[in-house]
């Protein structure tokens, strides 16, 4: 089964295992911590686990590695969870390392007793300088020789409290001069005199990630504990814990992370963009957060799409962000309602329509959609906004848009003929006068003449107006990260420009946040969060074309 066309070498190992009945059903588990917002990297983690157990049998559990109370916020706990649910997967147990604070603690116990673990009164500093090199052994702790009996009182003392922060620690007992610095006797626990956001105040000694995540993956059973490649020296600590403490034997395997140009994903340096106000909080639509993609109108099916494109592999590369948006791209052309907005108005007045006179035609709601998405009524007037970069005094070559003399199709209208424009003091375009041929009406025209353009329009006394937020990508360069100055240098400045005053369908006053939208002629747009009856809002969530492919070849 391993040799199917299509096969990752992870679900290769599934297969396998499957095959020859190590395991009757797969167990994997997404363990975030929660002191941040998910991004487009756990993205990708959570459809593969999720995406496995789905595929193979079995199911996914979501835990949260709360082991640091300093940094874990329940706001963060419930962002996760929305996220996870957004993205179209349900997990079966909804876990938490403090879920296992006593287990684990017996564990240490344990270990103590088999003269696997001491307590170390070294500070971090010495602890550090006593580990030596990659290339040179590091040097056992003056402590590491006390006794069973004294340790497990110093740890018992520890967890009642009696110790300050800092002043010591429980170590595993393993090697000082093994190969892998992260065996040189690590530190499995540590003193936090501070409060949890679940147990409270119940603890005030913490386990370190390397203790807490391979047991809590033993607890749950899990079979493939899936990591991304910074893991792959800790697997060696995560099997010696499980083979010493006699424990249910859950295996890591990892994954190489898929970067993704113009971004940033260090839920440090995110944390730095919002409290430095570089964007407007962790679901600012320019941030790669889950959130902040949902608000900008990403989709869930567009996500799980990606992930499955870039696919899992053993080395480490650079996404380019145009797969990402030609994804969205391809989910919203299918599911968009087609509507017309006006982003840069100017106003046109068709001279020859009877004055004072509406009426409705019919235009498609989304010929893209499975349905074929039928048509709707559209108001159209004597005196409509069109966009001001659809009208040029002195046309180009193969201009085929509206100019003076020139022929154009109003989209699901009529052909117009412009016929003149007025100015104002500073040489701006104010008005454009054209005619119509009321014979050229589309879907009854008789008029015979064919134009080779067509432009959107808005009925002036019928338009709604909304606020229009067009977003760009939040870094100038490919990959801010690896950049020579500080990442925040790179910020692009025209990442958000805000059109406050744009005019679009009548019927689009009725747009409820998260509503999706194809602005024909100008891209994707959602409502945003924030969007009302009295103030509506829309976030472009990403042009028709790649423009930035185009750019990147000049």
């Amino acid at each position: 089964m391993a040799e199917e066309k299509g096969l990752n070498f992870i679900e290769e190992i599934v297969e396998e295992d499957l095959k020859n009945g190590k395991y009757q059903q797969i167990i994997t588990r997404f363990p975030p911590e929660p002191n941040g917002y998910l991004h487009i990297g756990h993205a990708s983690s959570i459809c593969l686990n999720f995406g496995l157990t789905e595929k193979y049998g079995g199911y996914t559990n979501l835990r949260f590695d709360d082991t640091n109370p300093v940094t874990e916020e329940t706001e963060y706990v419930e962002s996760i969870k929305e996220d996870v649910k957004w993205l179209g997967f349900t997990w079966k147990n909804e876990l938490y390392a403090s879920d296992y604070f006593d287990t684990l603690y017996g564990f240490a116990v344990d270990l103590v007793k088999k003269g696997l673990a001491y307590i170390d009164d070294s500070s971090s500093e010495e602890i550090a300088r006593l580990k030596g090199t990659p290339t040179e052994p590091g040097s056992n702790s003056p402590y590491r020789n006390r006794s069973v009996e004294e340790n497990l009182d110093l740890f018992e003392r520890m967890k009642n409290g009696e110790f300050k922060d800092g002043s010591k620690t429980l170590r595993a007992k393993i090697d000082m001069a093994h190969s892998n610095m992260l065996m040189r006797d690590p530190v499995l626990y540590r003193i936090k005199h501070a409060h949890h956001h679940r147990t409270g105040n119940k603890w005030c000694i913490y386990p370190m990630y390397d203790f807490a995540h391979g047991q809590s993956d033993s607890i749950e059973e899990v079979t493939h504990s899936l990591c991304t490649l910074e893991f792959v020296p800790h697997r060696e600590l995560y099997n010696w814990l499980i083979e010493k403490l006699e424990i249910y034997p859950s295996r890591q395997y990892e994954f190489a992370r898929r970067n993704l140009t113009y971004t940033i994903t260090s839920k440090r340096k995110l944390l730095q963009l919002v409290n430095e106000k570089y964007v407007n909080g962790w679901d600012d639509p320019r941030m790669t957060t889950i959130s902040g993609m949902r608000r900008r109108g990403f989709t869930p099916a567009s996500i799980r799409d990606f992930a499955s494109r870039i696919g899992v592999a053993k080395r480490e590369n650079l996404v380019s962000m145009s797969l990402l948006e030609h994804c969205v791209r391809e989910d919203l052309n299918r599911i968009a309602i087609r509507r017309m907005a006006v982003l840069d108005p100017v106003k046109l007045i068709i001279t020859n329509y009877p004055n004072g006179q509406t009426e409705e035609v019919l235009s498609e709601n989304n010929p893209e959609a499975e349905d074929n998405g039928g048509t709707r009524p559209v108001i159209f007037s004597g005196e409509l906004w069109i966009e001001k970069e659809d009208f040029m005094e002195t046309p180009a070559k193969k201009w085929f848009r509206l100019a003076p003399g020139a022929l154009v199709r109003l989209k699901s209208a009529y052909i117009i003929k412009c016929e003149g424009y007025n100015k104002d003091s500073n040489g701006n375009i104010t008005e454009i006068h054209c005619t119509y041929l009321p014979e050229s009406k589309s879907g009854n025209d008789v008029s015979g003449i064919r134009t080779k353009g067509t432009i959107h329009w808005v009925s002036a006394a019928h338009a709604a107006k909304a606020e229009v937020r067009l977003y760009d990508r939040l870094f100038s360069v490919e990959d801010p990260a690896a950049e020579e100055k500080d990442f925040l240098e790179y910020v692009n400045p025209g990442s958000l420009q805000v059109i406050p005053e744009a005019y679009i369908e009548a019927d689009l006053g009725n747009a409820k946040p998260g509503d999706r939208y194809q602005f024909i002629r100008k891209g994707y747009f959602i409502a945003d969060n924030d969007s009302t009856p009295q103030h509506l809002i829309f976030n472009r969530t990403v042009t028709l074309k790649d423009t930035w492919a185009k750019e990147s070849r000049k």
